[in-house]
């Protein structure tokens, strides 16, 4: 009976351990990708409602945790690219894809500069490139061969389309940060086929306040 009754106590602690690690990567990559180089592991205890001990049993030093959510960053990448292709509606799984990266790379600008912490940076994004790019040049292509994109398009035009939608993601972020979603409407429609609808465009431009602040915001950070 003893036994019996003390078995599952490891178990409980092994799914709060978890937990906590789960919770640990949560708040850290939502934090970096807010304040960058400047968070500290302190910082990701507060914002887990972890211990300051818990993360650093888990990781003994900000380089270890920025390469786990790097990697966790890349599986999200590898599920929601597989997602796209399994979808039976192409130009559903491509745009969304589309939507998720963009998003992503919106909201999480602050990463890029976290990652240059890690002294083997290129290799993962080497990495990267290698586990992610086979799978959206096949579903570029797919989307080509039945038409919903025209021909021509490339997988590496997906990567530079995103990289154009971050670029107005980051100028107008300090005044509008959704207003990036407009501009992915435009450009997707640049590339779908002749046969897909144009997307709405539900996000009104920038004003002209707007783009002044905005260029404000830029030179202010240029200045420091």
């Amino acid at each position: 009976m003893n036994h019996a009754t003390a078995a599952p106590a490891p178990r409980r602690l092994r799914a709060d351990a978890a937990r906590n690690h789960a919770r640990i990567l949560r708040a850290a990559r939502e934090l970096f990708a807010d304040r960058g180089l400047e968070v500290t592991l302190d910082d990701v205890a507060e914002a887990a409602g972890v211990g300051v001990g818990t993360v650093y049993r888990r990781f003994a030093n900000k380089q270890e945790l920025i390469g786990e959510v790097f990697d966790q960053t890349v599986t999200d990448m590898a599920e929601a690219t597989e997602a796209a292709y399994a979808d039976p509606d192409t130009w559903h799984g491509l745009t969304r894809l589309f939507e998720w990266s963009c998003e992503h790379m919106a909201s999480n600008r602050g990463f890029g500069e976290v990652m240059l912490e890690l002294p083997d940076a290129m290799e993962r994004f080497v990495s990267v490139r290698e586990r992610i790019k086979p799978m959206v040049t096949r579903l570029v292509d797919k989307a080509v061969a039945e038409g919903v994109l025209r021909p021509g398009i490339a997988a590496s035009d997906f990567f530079a389309m995103i990289n154009m939608v971050e670029a107005i993601a980051s100028f107008a972020k300090p005044v509008n940060p959704e207003v990036w979603r407009r501009y992915m409407g435009i450009v997707l429609d640049g590339v779908r086929g002749d046969c897909i609808p144009r997307q709405p465009l539900t996000v009104p431009p920038l004003n002209d306040d707007d783009v002044d602040q905005a260029k404000e915001a830029v030179f202010a950070c240029r200045r420091r």
